[in-house]
C-alpha cells in the first residue's frame, strides 16, 4: 500500500494528531505519515499549534517511505516557497550586532560553578534585604 506514495511526490493530507515533535497527517484511509517539527515551516517553529490544528487540510511532500515499517516521512516546508534572501539577512543582522560589543566577548563562557556562586550571592542579598525589612 505504501508503494503508491513515491519519494518526492506532493499529496494532500489531513492533520490527525499533533505532538511536540511533529504532526501526524493522514494521506488516505489506511496510511498516515509524520511531519517532523523541523519540516513544518521555513523559520524556527517553537510550538506546532501556532501553525497547525487537528483537521487542517495540508499539502505535503513525501521525504521517505520505509517499506518494512510502513513509516512515511513528510514535509510541509518543502511545498512552500522559501523566504526571500533579504528577509534572512535582516534577521541575521541583529544577532551579529549583539556579538560585537566587547563586554560580551570578554565575559566568555560561564561555568555552572560560576553561575551557582552568582545565584547564591543574589539569594543572600535578597535574604539580607528581607531580614532588614522584618526588623523594622
Amino acid at each position: 500500500m505504501s508503494g503508491q506514495y513515491e519519494v518526492g511526490s506532493i499529496v494532500e493530507g489531513k492533520v490527525t494528531g499533533i505532538k511536540p515533535f511533529g504532526a501526524f497527517v493522514a494521506l488516505d484511509e489506511q496510511k498516515q505519515g509524520l511531519v517532523h517539527i523541523s519540516h513544518i515551516a521555513h523559520g524556527y517553529v517553537k510550538d506546532i499549534n501556532e501553525y497547525l490544528s487537528v483537521g487542517d487540510e495540508v499539502k505535503v511532500k513525501v521525504l521517505s517511505v520505509d517499506e518494512d515499517s510502513g513509516k512515511i516521512s513528510l514535509s510541509i516546508r518543502e511545498t512552500q516557497e522559501a523566504p526571500q534572501e533579504t528577509e534572512r539577512k535582516e534577521r541575521k543582522r541583529p544577532a551579529q550586532n549583539k556579538q560585537q560589543p566587547s563586554k560580551e566577548k570578554s565575559q566568555g563562557f560561564n561555568t555552572l560553578e560560576d553561575k551557582l556562586k552568582d545565584w547564591l550571592k543574589q539569594s543572600n542579598e535578597i535574604q539580607a534585604d528581607l531580614n532588614k525589612r522584618l526588623k523594622k
